[in-house]
């Protein structure tokens, strides 16, 4: 059965001192609130073991925001995956279109990272999306496809049961526009559709898709209500413990 999810994608912000009081307030507010929806923070690296130390409230989970391709040895500036399960981290975002774009990640890149989560126990939040000259042309869906295939589909059904997909167009990313409630739930619908095709109706439908790209408190209630939609990954509104709360909730309500 699916399950709501709420990922926090904090990006390259925040102080050290500025990350443990958002994650304090974030903690009281869950504690107070508690939203049924699974709650997961993704802070920047070192930020990481001060997450995972308050993740023991059982309030939310944390997760990376990256991941290296590789298992281990002279790969300086690398954080590989055996080092963040080792600090209890428990998810991975994988080909978020930032990393895609800015340090040209490309699907065999990717198709090694998965490996990596998957083999450490991690938990990979595998981004797909399309630009908006791509949507403008008509190609939104074959971007789509190809990078669901050639990042995911190599996996067998456990090995795939274990992914959380993350439909983010990278035009509503940071933007402030956002998809249509209509135009996410076609995405997100088709998106099943391959993996049925791929794998059977049973795994596409219990597949887990989330939508980013400039959700929050105003619009999460309208997409979240969208059939096949499972909750969010969030950007610039989960520094705020107001606007990320509310959105948990929503996500909780539907």
């Amino acid at each position: 059965m699916r399950r709501k999810i709420v990922a926090g994608n904090w990006k390259m912000n925040l102080s050290f001192t500025d990350a443990e009081d958002l994650i304090n307030d974030l903690l009281d507010t869950l504690d107070e609130e508690k939203p049924t929806a699974e709650v997961i923070i993704c802070p920047p690296y070192p930020y990481l073991e001060l997450a995972t130390d308050y993740m023991e409230e059982n309030l939310f989970k944390v997760g990376a925001q990256n991941i290296s391709s590789f298992g281990a040895g002279a790969y300086t500036g690398e954080v590989s995956a055996s080092m963040l399960k080792s600090m209890d981290v428990t998810h991975c975002i994988i080909g978020h279109s930032e990393r895609r774009k800015y340090f040209n990640e490309d699907d065999k890149m990717l198709t090694a990272k998965v490996n990596q989560a998957l083999a450490h126990q991690l938990t990979p939040i595998f981004c797909v999306g399309e630009s908006l000259p791509e949507r403008e042309a008509g190609k939104d869906k074959e971007v789509v496809r190809r990078q669901v295939r050639h990042g995911l589909f190599h996996l067998d059904t456990v090995e795939f049961a274990r992914v959380v997909i993350a439909y983010e167009p990278v035009w509503a990313i940071g933007t402030g526009m956002t998809a249509t409630p209509e135009q996410a739930k076609d995405m997100h619908a088709y998106i099943r559709t391959l993996i049925a095709e791929r794998y059977d109706e049973k795994v596409a439908e219990e597949t887990m898709i989330l939508y980013g790209g400039s959700c929050n408190s105003e619009n999460a209630a309208d997409l979240f209500s969208q059939e096949g939609i499972d909750g969010g990954l969030i950007g610039g509104a989960s520094l705020k413990v107001d606007e990320f709360i509310s959105i948990c909730k929503q996500a909780s309500a539907k």
